[in-house]
């Protein structure tokens, strides 16, 4: 593990530094967004405003750095995101800030998809489960420091932009002075929509699902807190419950993945997590619960996410894996971009409250739609071991581009082949 480590450190800190950077500004705009008195439907903007432009970053970066190299695009979009985090308590203005969150968005993707080619390069095919652990800690990590650094300074001032601006611009400094040259893109073939709705039913319509989960749970999580009068620190500690669930009950969701039906377990863990955020519905009014509920939301929500992509590649060929990963991670975005309207809908209508009513419907539905679609489909599980080899889970977030998900899809393609 130390030689491992070794090898990558500068890169794993950069990422460290711009996780802690992405995770505080996600949680200081929709605080101080809240504070300015924007109405719910506006910050429901802001949110799906990220995830647009990170969903349009994931898709154009990999061209843009084609064409003018790994080391310019990194510093150029470090650059803008550093630049736009300064302006956001200039312009206080509701569609100002629309337009700096999908800048942001399309940045910090961008920044992730060139940082994440580097990592997978330096992976081989023995390391490269454990670098993405590795990464998805990495993040997790990140993004609760982000939320700690929250509590140094007023949401109403210039100081908590100024300091994700500065991690950001000195995120790079590690990163472009230790890495070998950026490895070039491959064309990967493509896979349709439909194609992939055809291969997995459930991995499609639940990668949607879980997209619109993801949103609420980085942008509009403290829209919430904020709606119910917490505190900042308050605030701080109920996302970083989120994301410590995440990290707590990834690694063992994931082992069990690998040993029974993925469609039984997938049912499980969302209907877990939709008996979650029923908790925190009804006790709201107790910090402790809502702790709880975020953790065990987090917990069941984020390995879902990886669960899912396990699950499709059980019914791929291996070299239907890679192009698929791009469409599985295109699914998620769309689902992210659209869910904070919908939630920000529910929470003009019923108030703060809909925030948990949006998840409730959204972790019923995945719930509901696994156990249909195990009625519609025999188990991969009741054919012999001699036809059937489970490909193996790998720990992926959420805010990874599609270069995590190919580099998941290549970890899977290895441990296939090692398993024949």
């Amino acid at each position: 593990m130390y030689k491992l480590v070794g090898g990558i450190w500068a890169l794993l800190l950069g990422v460290f530094l711009l996780m802690i950077g992405n995770g505080m500004q996600g949680t200081l705009i929709g605080i101080r967004a809240s504070a300015e008195g924007f109405s719910t439907f506006e910050l429901a903007f802001l949110t799906s405003g990220y995830f647009f432009g990170f969903l349009g970053g994931s898709t154009l970066a990999p061209e843009i750095i084609r064409r003018v190299g790994h080391v310019r695009v990194f510093a150029a979009l470090a650059s803008l995101i550093s630049a736009s985090l300064i302006v956001y308590p200039i312009f206080t203005n509701v569609w100002a800030w629309v337009i700096l969150r999908v800048i942001v968005g399309f940045c910090f993707s961008g920044v992730y998809v060139t940082a994440e080619s580097w990592l997978n390069n330096s992976a081989t095919n023995k390391t490269r489960g454990k670098i993405l652990s590795l990464y998805l800690i990495v993040q997790m990590v990140g993004i609760v420091s982000g939320q700690a650094l929250l509590n140094i300074g007023d949401v109403n001032g210039y100081l908590l932009f100024i300091i994700p601006s500065i991690l950001v611009s000195i995120s790079f400094t590690p990163i472009l002075l230790s890495v070998s040259p950026g490895p070039t893109f491959e064309t990967t073939k493509k896979m349709s929509l439909r194609s992939l709705y055809k291969a997995s039913p459930l991995g499609f319509v639940g990668m949607f699902i879980i997209g619109g989960i993801f949103s609420a749970q980085f942008g509009m999580s403290a829209i919430y807190g904020a709606g119910i009068g917490l505190s900042v620190g308050e605030i701080s500690i109920f996302v970083s419950s989120i994301f410590i669930g995440g990290i707590c009950f990834q690694y063992p969701i994931g082992w069990i993945s690998d040993r029974i039906d993925r469609r039984v377990l997938i049912m499980y863990v969302s209907c877990f997590g939709g008996i979650a955020v029923i908790f925190g519905y009804f006790l709201s009014e107790y910090f402790w619960a809502l702790v709880l509920s975020g953790f065990l939301l987090g917990g069941f929500s984020n390995p879902l996410y990886s669960l899912l992509i396990a699950y499709t590649n059980d019914y791929l060929d291996t070299d239907d894996m890679a192009a698929a990963s791009g469409g599985l991670i295109f699914i998620g975005g769309v689902g992210a971009v659209i869910g904070p309207f919908i939630m920000g809908w529910l929470m003009s209508k019923y108030g703060p409250s809909g925030f948990w009513l949006y998840l409730i419907v959204l972790m019923g539905s995945i719930t509901l739609y696994a156990g249909f679609r195990i009625t519609q489909r025999a188990s991969l599980y009741s054919i012999s071991e001699e036809e059937y080899d489970p490909v193996s889970y790998a720990n992926i977030g959420f805010s990874s581009t599609q270069v995590v998900g190919e580099a998941a899809q290549d970890f899977y393609v290895d441990n296939i082949a090692e398993t024949k």
